[in-house]
């Protein structure tokens, strides 16, 4: 099985736990300037939330990915959250996100065991959280731009057949 596909399985996978069990997920975490944000200033939009840290040569290697979706989706229905998953300060991660020309949202956080979307075993981890609010799947390892909107399309795909199907036509 070639890596392409396990991605894709693990996405199912995930998706399939995440469906049984998903709320709606909003939580507040300080972005590069200390202001607080929330998760919940995206419902309506499909959130792809990344966990990452400054020294992660695989999480700046998925950065080129996740600006090109950023500007792929400025003003759509797709959002880029980076969360910067470690102990810094926030004028070394500034200078970071400035350095790397980040321009989606960041967000700061200790490295805890749990966050609210879920463990983060390892970094890079994305989530993506659906229009409601409610994550839906999630990634250990790089994730590129073309796989995350496959799936945000499939998804949009299912939305639509299920409200077709409901509708009784």
């Amino acid at each position: 099985m070639n890596s392409l596909m396990k991605l894709h399985l693990l996405f199912f996978l995930t998706f399939a736990f995440f469906s049984q069990k998903a709320v709606a997920v909003d939580y507040q975490l300080p972005d590069v300037e200390g202001e607080m944000q929330s998760m919940g200033q995206y419902l309506g939009k499909w959130v792809v939330v990344n966990y990452w840290a400054t020294w992660c040569g695989t999480c700046k290697k998925e950065f080129a990915d996740l600006i090109a979706l950023h500007h792929a989706s400025k003003g759509k229905d797709i959002v880029v959250v980076g969360i910067n998953f470690e102990e810094i300060s926030a004028e070394r991660l500034r200078a970071f996100v400035e350095a790397n020309e980040i321009p989606f949202q960041v967000l700061r956080t200790k490295p805890i065991p749990k966050t609210p979307l879920g463990p983060v075993p390892a970094i890079p981890t994305t989530y993506i959280i659906d229009p409601l609010g409610k994550p839906v799947a999630a990634e250990v390892g790089i994730v590129t731009r073309q796989h995350l909107e496959d799936y945000i399309a499939r998804q949009r795909v299912k939305e639509e057949y299920a409200r077709f199907a409901a509708s009784g036509v």
